[in-house]
């Protein structure tokens, strides 16, 4: 389904007004936006192809109809979306669930819809039916020799597809460890796992990087083979340039200062990106920001003063992705709500006062730098990130304009009711 800008131009000028008073009283607060709108219009955060489908949990899966039954089909829901925000310009491949028969006619796709190629990642937790070996005690820490060389042509093949669709990032992440004690000896599982990573490092193109990403838990309950920011840490320092730590919000203990690992990660110039999403208990996928949006607001706040500290463009040196597939929302609303989390945070992050909120950490003022940082955190921005749709051609209200287009129903009338996206 193609959303046209006439039908996007139509919905503007009923919420212009509006909008338009809106936006004059927030300006008039803030002072100067224009370089928050244009940093919001720039600002990409990619979409998932397995975010396009309604996510399961252990006792079952639900699908809600008109799911993307090709990668095909997951290219088009992402233009959707990015007709929609402007801010989703870039879909993340899973492999072998998105491997293309024909790139060239892939790439000329996404080009229609003004879409990337974000990181493409690699698939060790599944065995797949043309596999030899299984996966089931481990892939690149596995004792098996021979596992081990399966999991690394598989991550060497995933770097090539996506040579062949324009991407430059590979994400690794490991379902590795082990649910009982005695079951692995941690020592040789981490050198098994770095020997296999440094293949995969080894083959990567000069302008790629490597995302390792860490999970405090699951599958496996009793170690992780790499469980926490500073594991990921030891093996991209000892990996190279090209290697860098991938933070992905449901993938900590409760109540871990994500924050803070953050911040250290930037200083150290090892921090790759973000897969975005909220929990409460673990590994959720949650919408961004439904749950934790102070959380949400913090992160952003090291993000914008880290990178500031280093000189980096906020919209091309960090990867920013969503990882979410949630069983009960529509899949596409739930991916516009948690874009529109993100840049919320974001723009309340860029109105922080800087020099201010150094001053009062110099004099150890902790009540101003509070208020400092809950006044930025409070201040609505919505007709900011609404502003940064309008000036791109995108809508003023992405979800209003979705249902009022009825674009699931029109989903399911072209795919059908049962159709389930593919790889999940």
């Amino acid at each position: 389904m193609l959303i046209g800008a006439n039908k996007i131009e139509s919905h503007n000028d009923e919420l212009l007004k509006k909008h338009q008073n809106k936006f004059a009283f927030t300006a008039s607060e803030i002072g100067e936006t224009e370089s928050i709108i244009q940093k919001l219009i720039d600002f990409q955060i990619a979409i998932p192809s397995w975010a396009l489908g309604t996510g399961g949990t252990r006792f079952g899966r639900f699908p809600g109809g008109g799911e993307p039954r090709s990668l095909e089909e997951k290219i088009e829901d992402v233009g959707l979306l990015h007709a929609l925000n402007n801010a989703s310009g870039a879909i993340s491949l899973h492999i072998p669930w998105d491997i293309p028969t024909d790139h060239n006619a892939i790439k000329a796709l996404a080009a229609e819809h003004n879409l990337k190629f974000d990181a493409v990642n690699s698939n060790t937790f599944q065995d797949q039916s043309s596999q030899d070996h299984t996966y089931k005690f481990g892939s690149l820490q596995n004792v098996n020799k021979a596992v081990r060389k399966q999991a690394i042509a598989h991550n060497i093949e995933v770097i090539q597809q996506g040579i062949a669709l324009g991407s430059e990032s590979l994400t690794v992440w490991l379902a590795d460890g082990s649910s009982f004690p005695g079951q692995l000896n941690f020592r040789r599982a981490y050198q098994n796992t770095l020997e296999s990573l440094e293949e995969i490092y080894a083959a990567l193109p000069s302008n790629w990087k490597l995302f390792l990403e860490y999970k405090c838990a699951e599958p496996n309950f009793y170690s992780t083979t790499v469980a926490d920011w500073g594991q990921s840490y030891s093996y991209v320092k000892k990996l190279g340039d090209k290697a860098q730590t991938l933070v992905d919000l449901g993938h900590h203990l409760p109540n871990a200062n994500i924050e803070q690992i953050v911040s250290l990660l930037l200083m150290e110039g090892k921090l790759g990106g973000f897969h975005f999403n909220d929990s409460k208990y673990g590994d959720d996928d949650l919408t961004a920001g439904a749950l934790k949006p102070y959380q949400l607001f913090l992160i952003f706040n090291e993000l914008v003063e880290g990178m500031d500290a280093r000189g980096m463009n906020h919209a091309k040196d960090l990867g920013w992705m969503i990882d979410a597939s949630h069983n009960i929302k529509d899949p596409l609303e739930d991916l516009l709500q948690s874009v529109e989390a993100i840049m919320i945070a974001y723009a309340q992050a860029l109105l922080v006062d800087r020099k201010a909120l150094e001053i009062a950490q110099d004099e150890n003022d902790v009540v101003k730098a509070q208020e400092i940082l809950q006044n930025a955190f409070r201040t609505d921005v919505r007709a900011l990130v609404a502003e940064a749709r309008l000036r791109s051609g995108a809508a003023l209200n992405p979800v209003a304009l979705y249902r009022g287009l009825d674009v699931r129903k029109n989903l399911i009338g072209e795919r059908g009711l049962k159709t389930m996206a593919t790889g999940l």
